[in-house]
């Protein structure tokens, strides 16, 4: 006896709360959660694409990111992520995290001092964060949080709790995004 496929879909396991990085308005009708890793090109492609997303969608949707860096892949995604919280710490998370997709190439610890400091941030302090791992834990609960919800390569989106298994092109974004505001 053959049994019919189940199809099962994937849904965020952890609701975005205060502590996450968020653009776009509290009560959009749409929230996209991004798992992502700043080392990922695929993640570099999809970032502009998102941004014009909440650029066209100004009132309809808000971004969550969350951090899912695959280190064994990218040996720079880590020290990314606690830098970018470390600049969270001082309330400029979303200017590292705009200078960190810009500059993917340049993820090395010099250049991301530099970066530190073109972003406005004390490089000296944020270094001896990310050395010392003060912000590891956050990192590793976005991971674990990744990984309770499906998450097994970047970038994952979920929309509305639910993941996104298409594209990452814009067109294809907005579609779901509308599609969602009007559910």
């Amino acid at each position: 006896m053959t049994t019919p496929l189940q199809v099962t879909t994937a849904r965020l396991r952890d609701p975005v709360t205060e502590r996450d990085h968020v653009r776009g308005p509290v009560d959009a009708p749409v929230t996209i959660v991004e798992y992502a890793d700043f080392q990922c090109r695929f993640c570099g492609a999809a970032y502009p694409n998102l941004a014009e997303v909440l650029r066209q969608r100004t009132d309809v949707v808000r971004l969550a990111y969350r951090y899912f860096p695959i280190v064994n892949v990218h040996p720079y995604a880590e020290n990314a992520a606690e830098t970018a919280e470390a600049a969270a710490a001082r309330g400029r998370f979303w200017e590292m995290h705009d200078w960190l997709y810009q500059h993917q190439d340049q993820l090395d610890p010099v250049h991301l001092s530099l970066g530190v400091e073109q972003v406005g941030l004390p490089p000296e302090e944020i270094d001896a964060e990310v050395a010392r791992h003060a912000h590891a834990d956050r990192v590793r609960e976005d991971f674990v949080g990744g990984i309770r919800s499906g998450v097994g390569a970047t970038p994952t989106l979920f929309v509305n709790d639910i993941r996104h298994d298409g594209g990452y092109d814009l067109a294809e974004l907005l579609a779901v995004v509308d599609a969602a505001a009007n559910a």
